[in-house]
């Protein structure tokens, strides 16, 4: 872990906060090439009436068409919480360099009450692409973001 993924998660947890007041699910992400954020993302499932509208696979749709390139191999993904197995099987399909998140998954199910999740780290270990993985940055601060935060289910 480097001071600069303690700035950046920094960032995704402001985001994850943002998407909380705005009404969606409490996650957010950015997208960081050489140490500058090319693009910013949020939940926004209930925004777009879209299920599938996480931070991160939002994100990753958007870059991606927007730029033209399917290969995120020298970007560097950070999120508020673990990416679930649909976004870290995007991940995995761009090429993503490395993923840095705050809150586990099994911290979240803790919070949440109950989840389908399995780690991202096994989804990527049964992958050809292995982006680098650093868990549970900033743990502290991206646990906050859930306080008397309700899941509905």
């Amino acid at each position: 872990m480097s001071k600069n993924d303690e700035q950046f998660i920094d960032v995704a947890i402001k985001l994850a906060l943002k998407a909380r007041k705005d009404g969606n699910e409490p996650f957010g992400a950015i997208l960081v090439k050489n140490d500058e954020i090319v693009m910013y993302g949020e939940n926004k499932i209930h925004s777009f009436c879209d299920p599938t509208h996480h931070a991160e696979i939002g994100l990753i749709r958007t870059f991606c068409s927007e730029n033209n390139i399917f290969d995120l191999s020298e970007y560097t993904l950070y999120t508020s919480c673990e990416p679930c197995v649909m976004c870290t099987g995007a991940m995995v399909w761009s090429n993503l360099g490395k993923i840095v998140y705050s809150v586990s998954h099994d911290q979240l199910a803790k919070i949440a009450g109950s989840n389908i999740m399995i780690s991202c780290s096994e989804v990527i270990e049964k992958s050809p692409n292995k982006p680098v993985l650093v868990e549970q940055v900033l743990n502290a601060e991206g646990l906050k973001v859930f306080e008397e935060y309700t899941f509905s289910h």
